[in-house]
């Protein structure tokens, strides 16, 4: 591994958490170096060469890019805390018609709610919030994104039948660098004894480690050097 360091970019409410920990666990002289990015840039970042990976979402333009599907979060719909949606722990699209829905300029959903989409669009999913919780409208997102946007004033329900929101591991076509292709296997769950189907050379013992081994090694000869024969064992 050439590469001192690898980076890895993560789009709004991406949980690159699990991964970090594990890299950090098998690789603890190579730094993973986290970069926050948003959802519209990460396809670019990764092109560009700014990242050597993300978590990215789906669809995008992955042009130029080889993609590993990971996950399909819930697609959930924030409300104020004293909604009338709230009486209940899930929704349905149907449940959405009427209401006035906003869609920021980050949306990051495909799907077209049944809602009635507000005129004005606010720059961001944190300004949209800002106007949920301000009674303007309802705001349909992945649930990761209602997490992080958490407020004590606003909830959110699971939409049951819409559409899941798909996260993926996106990185540069073609053959790649020893480091990446090691973190494709963390992300993939590959076991850290293999790599490729290769594994791993054993760790070297310490010092402590081979006396200790030598000891019990001489302890245990002794045992079976002073084990008496059936025919000593007979003449007794």
């Amino acid at each position: 591994m050439t590469q001192s360091s690898l980076t890895l970019g993560y789009v709004p409410g991406g949980t690159p958490a699990k991964w970090a920990r594990i890299w950090a666990e098998r690789h603890p002289e190579v730094p993973l170096q986290l970069c926050a990015v948003d959802a519209a840039d990460a396809a670019d970042a990764v092109r560009a060469g700014t990242v050597d990976v993300a978590l990215m979402r789906l669809p995008a333009d992955t042009s130029g890019l080889a993609v590993i599907p990971l996950y399909e979060e819930t697609t959930v719909a924030v409300v104020p805390a004293d909604h009338l949606l709230t009486a209940v722990d899930e929704i349905t699209a149907a449940d959405l018609d009427g209401e006035p829905t906003l869609l920021p300029l980050d949306n990051v959903v495909t799907w077209a709610a049944p809602g009635t989409p507000l005129e004005h669009r606010p720059d961001t999913t944190k300004d949209a919030i800002e106007l949920v919780a301000a009674g303007m409208g309802v705001l349909v997102v992945p649930q990761s994104l209602a997490r992080l946007h958490h407020r004590k004033d606003l909830t959110y329900r699971p939409i049951t039948d819409a559409p899941t929101c798909p996260v993926a591991l996106a990185f540069p076509e073609g053959p790649q660098s020893p480091l990446v292709e090691e973190f494709i296997g963390v992300v993939r769950g590959r076991k850290p004894s293999s790599s490729r189907g290769q594994a791993e050379p054993a760790p070297k013992r310490t010092a402590r480690e081979k006396t200790l081994a030598k000891q019990a090694a001489r302890a245990a000869a002794g045992k079976v050097a002073r084990k008496p024969s059936r025919t000593q064992r007979g003449r007794r």
